[in-house]
């Protein structure tokens, strides 16, 4: 099982991660990964092509949001919940409320496994 690259906490910076949020569909798949578990890729739905969620995932991954575990063909995903609010008190969980107030990334859905 290998880990794809994903910053160091320390590594992790304010304008990136801000950056990255500022996508609908990505704020979306955050809000679907909020609840703590992992998601097979196959499991995040969105109104894109396969190849540009993949990229969005990308952009969460080296923005340190995520972290991408894979497991010989099949890649999984996690929010690193914990890492952001070591690094940034308070800002994931007011995100994740704005969002829900705001319905930003409702588009976003998981898929049972």
């Amino acid at each position: 099982m290998a880990d794809q690259h994903s910053p160091d906490p320390g590594e992790i910076s304010l304008p990136r991660v801000l950056a990255a949020l500022s996508d609908p569909t990505r704020m979306g798949i955050v809000r679907v990964l909020a609840d703590g578990r992992e998601r097979g890729w196959g499991q995040l739905r969105a109104p894109v092509a396969k190849s540009t969620l993949s990229h969005h995932l990308k952009i969460l991954r080296e923005a340190g949001i995520t972290r991408t575990r894979q497991e010989g063909t099949r890649c999984y995903v996690t929010l690193r919940r914990e890492a952001l609010d070591d690094r940034f008190p308070g800002l994931t969980g007011a995100l994740l409320s704005a969002a829900d107030t705001e319905d930003v990334g409702d588009h976003v859905t998981e898929v049972e496994a």
